[in-house]
């Protein structure tokens, strides 16, 4: 299928980059331009798409995007020793509706993904994340998401589809296929204490910016399992971008980001990469521009440094450890490689449904630790709960009474765990209609 939807890059940019030196990444890139057509895309592993698409942002203005600065800044940059062949497809251009853009982005990624391409998506304002998401509808059964972010993006799912509540919308509607979301880097003062609750209750991770800036290395095993990730410029403090993109005095370093860039990339299961709410009208000074280049540019150093290293039928590639926990047995799984850790969750062994490759749980050496004085890490321990369905559990829910009685948490089906994540947003935004729950 020909990629009709996508424009290609600009001559002013093309023309502009010429006088480069042969070895930067203007040469480097299979480019979409008007005179050649669309690059051949055999051997390509990344594509760069641009999605200037901004129609669901909150304040909604009616001023135009477009990324030649980022692609000006990219293609000045020079690659490192990358086997990695990256392509830029050029831009989807906002359609006669949102949806329109929604369905072209939706099915351009898909495209990519069952070629084997990661797309690198440019916006626009950042719910274009749930096209990124619907995109995998037929591709894979159950997605982990991480959501780079000030915010939680949960929003009100009963209003329509904005830039800080996609995830709302991610979660209602069908087919029931979020498996897992974190958020790395939210900032207390921006989400509300209901919110964070809800957050809690839903069983998905939250990573507060002083945790993971105190400890960048925290972000890899988040990453390992992720799927899709969405990077919000707004994560970013005010002073690493120009002087009208920044949103707020606290928040990632340029350093911070593109080392969580780098960690995406190194993710052997990611297969889909965002970066969103570029504002090209406010940036003439062409920080944010470089500071996305930059981003896009560790990103792939991460892709190209990605070892297999999760084969655990061979034990000459990994050392295993024994942990007794309260009369638990935890095995723990080392790479021989990487030095990565595993944990392997034991009472999911026998059931019989198709998430049982989750039950290998990416951590580090510090949950080790903690697991050898005798207690469960915190972040292990919601994220087995997560992967768990009561046999018999009853949640019940009305405007006055919430409640979540757990009779059995030895083995858990997939179902319940969505239908009670569906009635906890419900009661959250108000509604309290919920097909298979009892309310």
């Amino acid at each position: 299928m020909a990629f009709n939807v996508l424009t290609p890059v600009s001559d002013w940019v093309l023309n502009e980059t010429k006088s480069l030196s042969p070895q930067a990444m203007r040469y480097k890139i299979r480019c979409h331009s008007l005179e050649a057509g669309m690059p051949d895309l055999e051997g390509v592993n990344v594509a760069i798409i641009g999605v200037p698409e901004h129609r669901n942002k909150v304040n909604y203005t009616e001023a135009e995007i477009n990324f030649d600065t980022v692609r000006m800044a990219l293609y000045a940059m020079f690659p490192g020793n990358w086997s990695s062949v990256l392509a830029d497809l050029g831009d989807i251009l906002p359609g006669n509706s949102v949806e329109d853009t929604y369905f072209a982005l939706r099915t351009t990624i898909a495209i990519l993904i069952e070629k084997q391409i990661i797309p690198i998506v440019i916006g626009g304002s950042q719910d274009l994340t749930y096209a990124n998401f619907r995109a995998y509808d037929n591709l894979v059964p159950m997605i982990n998401m991480v959501n780079v972010d000030c915010c939680f993006d949960l929003g009100d799912a009963s209003m329509s589809l904005k830039n800080n509540s996609y995830l709302g919308k991610i979660i209602l509607e069908e087919p029931y296929n979020l498996f897992n979301y974190s958020v790395l880097g939210y900032q207390t003062y921006y989400n509300s204490q209901e919110e964070r609750d809800l957050l809690e209750r839903l069983y998905f991770e939250g990573y507060r910016i002083g945790d993971v800036s105190s400890d960048i290395s925290l972000v890899e095993p988040i990453m390992r399992d992720a799927h899709i990730v969405s990077l919000d410029l707004k994560a970013l403090k005010a002073s690493e971008l120009g002087p009208n993109q920044g949103y707020s005095p606290n928040g990632f370093t340029g350093r911070e980001i593109c080392a969580i860039a780098r960690y995406a990339g190194i993710s052997n299961k990611l297969s889909s990469f965002g970066i969103y709410e570029f504002n090209e009208i406010l940036n003439s000074d062409g920080i944010t521009p470089m500071m996305v280049s930059q981003i896009i540019w560790y990103f792939m150093e991460g892709i190209n440094c990605r070892i297999k290293d999760d084969d655990f039928k061979d034990e000459q590639l990994y050392q295993k450890y024994n942990v007794l926990i309260e009369d638990q047995d935890i095995v723990f799984y080392k790479s021989v490689k990487t030095g990565r850790w595993w944990m392997e969750i034991p009472f999911l062994e026998e059931v019989n449904n198709k998430l049982k490759r989750h039950t290998l749980l990416p951590c580090n050496y510090n949950d080790y630790l903690v697991a050898v004085k005798g207690e469960v890490p915190e972040n292990v321990e919601e994220d087995v709960f997560s992967q768990k369905n009561p046999e018999e559990r009853e949640v019940i829910i009305n405007k006055n009474n919430f409640k979540t009685f757990e009779t059995n948490i030895a083995k858990l089906s997939i179902n319940d765990k969505i239908q009670y994540r569906v009635a906890t947003i419900n009661f959250y935004t108000g509604s309290f209609q919920v097909d298979g729950i009892g309310l």
